[in-house]
């Protein structure tokens, strides 16, 4: 268990895709994704979603991500935040809302 001002310490929030590429050079397949979180800005991040994903079906798409860890380096590449996702046997599925929302709120 955790208590709720660890949990209130985990930003989660929204940003929609803007920008998706192939990482030829991770280890397992992946995409490089920029991420509009509004007021947060735009930010990076590797995701491993190319089972279920085509490149041209994420632009747009509104996720939840973690903004707050700091960066990580995978590869040659450095990701800024964690895209949140439910591993299947089928691959990743990511998580996302059901209705059009401001980029940067923060999940409660």
């Amino acid at each position: 268990m955790i208590s709720w001002q660890e949990f209130e310490k985990v930003n989660l929030r929204i940003g929609t895709i803007i920008k998706v590429d192939d990482f030829p050079e991770a280890k397992k397949p992946a995409y490089k994704l920029e991420i509009d979180f509004g007021e947060f800005g735009i930010k990076k991040s590797s995701a491993q979603i190319t089972q279920l994903y085509k490149k041209e079906d994420l632009i747009g798409k509104q996720i939840i991500a973690v903004t707050n860890f700091p960066p990580k380096q995978v590869a040659n590449f450095i990701s800024e935040c964690l895209v949140t996702g439910f591993i299947t046997e089928n691959g990743v599925v990511l998580a996302t809302i059901d209705k059009k929302t401001k980029n940067g709120l923060k999940l409660l």
